[in-house]
């Protein structure tokens, strides 16, 4: 093994053996507001004009499609789309509006879906595409600046969730303006990466009024301790190999796992794990969907969460405002009680029949 690999792997026994892999103390003891902070500083970049523009519409049974675009930063065009009744635009009212977010590989045409359903409720629905993704780039593109990410510590921004997390909380900007649209009912839901995205986004940003985390919710920490980190990176293959192959490392262990998020998606194991970050959605209605047999976001990760989030939710006198839900014998999917669940949640909560 190559000596930097070496280094990392008597740093990773070093710490297991002493039960100091759990997050920093300072972590632990931060503040909400704090946290928020923090991770707002990481991600903040120049704000620009977010120059929305609609570039087709149609009808897709009996709901209007808009494919739109706007600007999140100086460089990066967001492409999205959003279904709709006619008589939201006619109406003159203000509407509630559900944004979603897909996984890895997956694309914003991919949630045509789940956006009708919530369209045929009454809410704005929308989609993205996420860094990479979509009409943003390939897969190929996405583990390439994974791996740039790696290699220059994120200096030129962090693909891998971070980013995109701006670029939702930019769409926010942007539909808060318009005026069909209530700017104190937006919801957010993401699938896997998108959930990630959905928990980080919701957590930094209170204007996000209810948050559907789906087979995301983790404990990246325990996964580490766990010797279950592997299917986590395994989602962005290509550049986790190249990053560990850069460094001459052919085993990569926990360790180095750990190395890699020091420098792709800077403290998710520690300040802006699942635990330290879901407590900062209460008391804004939270609805977790995992899977019990999910490899991707083990389910003692998943249950930490829910440990975390009960006790915010209980102290803010929200407790049932917050839910997970277990499906059975489901390993990383949605299924479609699970959906059924996510859109009954945002009715509940956004409540589309008050217009």
């Amino acid at each position: 093994m190559h000596v930097r690999g070496a280094r990392l792997l008597s740093v990773g026994l070093f710490l297991i053996i002493f039960g100091l892999t759990s997050r920093p103390v300072a972590a632990q003891a931060m503040k909400p507001e704090e946290r928020r902070e923090r991770f707002l500083k990481m991600i903040d970049r120049p704000r620009v004009d977010p120059d929305g523009k609609i570039s087709e519409k149609t009808e897709v049974d009996g709901l209007l499609q808009f494919h739109f675009e706007f600007s999140s930063e100086a460089d990066q065009r967001v492409p999205a789309i959003a279904l709709l009744k006619q008589s939201i635009l006619d109406d003159g009212k203000r509407h509630p509006c559900t944004i979603i977010l897909h996984g890895t590989g997956g694309k914003k045409e991919g949630e045509l879906g789940l956006l009708k359903k919530l369209a045929n409720k009454g809410f704005v629905a929308v989609a993205i595409d996420g860094r990479f993704h979509g009409e943003r780039g390939t897969s190929a593109d996405y583990n390439g600046a994974i791996t740039q990410a790696f290699k220059d510590g994120g200096k030129k921004g962090h693909p891998m969730y971070f980013d995109t997390v701006w670029d939702v909380l930019r769409l926010v900007d942007l539909l808060q303006t318009r005026p069909e649209i209530d700017p104190d009912r937006i919801g957010l839901m993401g699938i896997s990466k998108g959930g990630i995205e959905t928990w980080l986004a919701a957590a930094v940003d209170t204007r996000i009024a209810v948050a559907i985390p789906c087979i995301s919710l983790q404990s990246f920490e325990w996964s580490l301790q766990h010797d279950a980190w592997q299917t986590r990176v395994g989602t962005v293959k290509a550049g986790f190999a190249a990053a560990a192959k850069s460094e001459n490392i052919t085993e990569p262990d926990a360790a180095f796992a750990r190395h890699f998020y020091d420098r792709v998606i800077p403290e998710i194991y520690s300040t802006f794990d699942g635990p330290a970050m879901l407590p900062l959605i209460a008391p804004r209605p939270l609805l977790g969907i995992s899977g019990d047999k999910d490899p991707i976001n083990p389910l003692p990760g998943a249950r930490l969460c829910e440990d975390a989030a009960k006790a915010a939710y209980s102290k803010a006198g929200a407790g049932d405002k917050f839910q997970l839900l277990v499906e059975e014998n489901t390993p990383h999917s949605v299924n479609a009680k699970g959906e059924a669940a996510a859109i009954e949640w945002f009715v509940k909560y956004l409540k589309p029949e008050a217009n």
